[in-house]
Formats: structure tokens, sequence, C-alpha cells
């Protein structure tokens, strides 16, 4: 890998966004106009540390999901993210690989649901962004690495959520994430990181191993879209919640909102400001 050129484009893009473009607020001290490095590392998932090294040439061997991180922080063009990835020593992603990038145009979307918990997957359910209201209301998200991000492997294997189900919720709630992500699977054969996820969850989940083998359908999709998530300051919130594909970049969005005036309304509300408020502290 060419380190040097790396670390000198990075440098150069972050240099250029602006920190409103991203969401962050704008103080009277800032001096740079572009993204302090701890910004664009907090934005990316990695640690500035980390971040540090990669743009002075000193790490010399960052993984596609970093690359992909890096360049949907510092939101690049099409061309400037290949670009990327040729100077990290990978090619670029292609039709037979899961997509995990958004496009600018899903952006300007998240960009307009800024004060609404929002979450976006990829056609494998790992986790590609949440924005500062969803992780106020489920739980800070920017440490999870690597596996850690996948909403099958938090269901089956991991700490699980928020969110509140019964046995019988629980149980669907599992058979569908492993239902799309066969039909995922069958969409890209030659995916080697997907195989590795279905083999690591095969070896490790029983249940996992059963539902992946088995030919009984998914349960239908329940049609009140009505999530309880236990928050620990506010307490429970009932809210609905919406999952949206974008079908031509495979990416999954999940918003939760309330209904306006209603008591969960404004727990939504407290919790997400009380959760802002300790991000940013």
């Amino acid at each position: 890998m060419e380190s040097w050129e790396f670390g000198r484009a990075v440098r150069r893009w972050r240099d250029r966004v602006a920190p409103e473009a991203v969401g962050l607020p704008v103080g009277r001290r800032r001096r740079a106009s572009g993204l302090r490095r701890e910004e664009l590392a907090g934005l990316a998932g990695i640690s500035t540390d980390y971040l540090t090294r990669l743009e002075q040439g000193r790490a010399t061997a960052p993984s596609t999901q970093v690359v992909e991180s890096l360049a949907r922080a510092l939101r690049l063009a099409d061309q400037e993210r290949d670009l990327l990835y040729r100077l990290a020593g990978h090619a670029a992603p292609g039709l037979d690989v899961v997509p995990s990038r958004i496009t600018r145009s899903v952006q300007r979307l998240l960009d307009r649901l800024a004060h609404t918990p929002v979450v976006v997957y990829d056609a494998t359910w790992t986790l590609l962004l949440a924005n500062a209201p969803f992780d106020a209301l489920m739980g800070e998200t920017s440490a999870w690495r690597g596996i850690e991000r996948n909403a099958l492997w938090r269901n089956l294997l991991g700490p699980g959520t928020r969110v509140v189900h019964t046995p019988a919720e629980q149980a669907d709630h599992e058979a569908r994430l492993v239902a799309d992500l066969r039909l995922t699977a069958s969409r890209y054969p030659a995916d080697r990181a997907l195989r590795r996820l279905v083999a690591e969850l095969t070896d490790k989940s029983p249940r996992f191993a059963e539902l992946w083998e088995s030919d009984v359908p998914a349960p239908p999709p329940d049609p009140s879209k009505r999530k309880v998530v236990d928050h620990p300051a506010v307490g429970r919130i009932t809210l609905d919640c919406d999952t949206l594909v974008v079908a031509v970049d495979d990416v999954r969005i999940t918003v939760y909102t309330a209904e306006p005036g209603t008591e969960d309304a404004d727990r939504l509300a407290l919790a997400v400001v009380l959760g802002t408020q300790a991000l940013v502290d």
C-alpha cells in the first residue's frame, strides 16, 4: 500500500468536510474549517490514535471495513471512494459483494431525519450508520467492532438490545433476520465476508444453525410495527418502527417515531436530549 499517499488523501478530504454537513456543532473557537481528526475518527468508528497513524503513514494495512467507513464519513464521491480503496491496496467492491456504502441520495435523506432515531444496515444486517438520536435511544454504537455490529449476532449471541420482546416476539424476530440473511446469501454467493459471518453464526449459535437449515418460511411481518424500548433514564417507550429497504443500494433504514402529543413522544424527546448531552459531554 502507498501508505503516505493514503494518509495524504484522507487528510485532504478531511479538511474539506464542513462540520455542519455531518451534523457536528460549530463552536466560536473552532479554527479548522474541516473536520478535526477526533471528529472523523468518531464518525468512522475508529480510534483517533489509529487515524493519526493512518494519516502519518505509520499504519499500513487498513481493512476494507475501515476504508469504507472512512469513505462514508468523508462523503466521498464514487471515483474518490474507489481511489481510496486502491491506495489501501484493495480492489473496489464489485457487484458480487454486499454493498456497504451510503449513497449521497440516501445521506441527504438521513440528513433530513437528523432529529429522529435512525439506523442503517447493509443486507447482512451489519450496522453501517447510527445517528446521534438512535445512540441516545438505544445506547452508544460507535465502540462496536467487527461482528458486534451485526444484528443477528447481537440478538442470538450478544448482549441484545433495549427493545423489549416477549419470547414469541423474539423468536419471530430472529426467524425474520435469518430468513432475510438467507436471501442475501443467495444474491451474493461470492461474498467471502458473508460466508464467514454465516460460518461463525452457525458454529456458535445452535438457534441460528437450526433456522438456517430450516425450510420453514419466515413469519409474516408484524402488522403493528410497534416496539417497546426500555430506556435506562426515562423508562419504557412504545414507538413505531419502520424499516425502509433501498432496493438499488440494498440497505435497510430503520426509523423510530412516536405519535405527536403523546406521552411516548415526550419520553422519546427526553431520551434523545439526555442521550445527546451525554454523548457531547
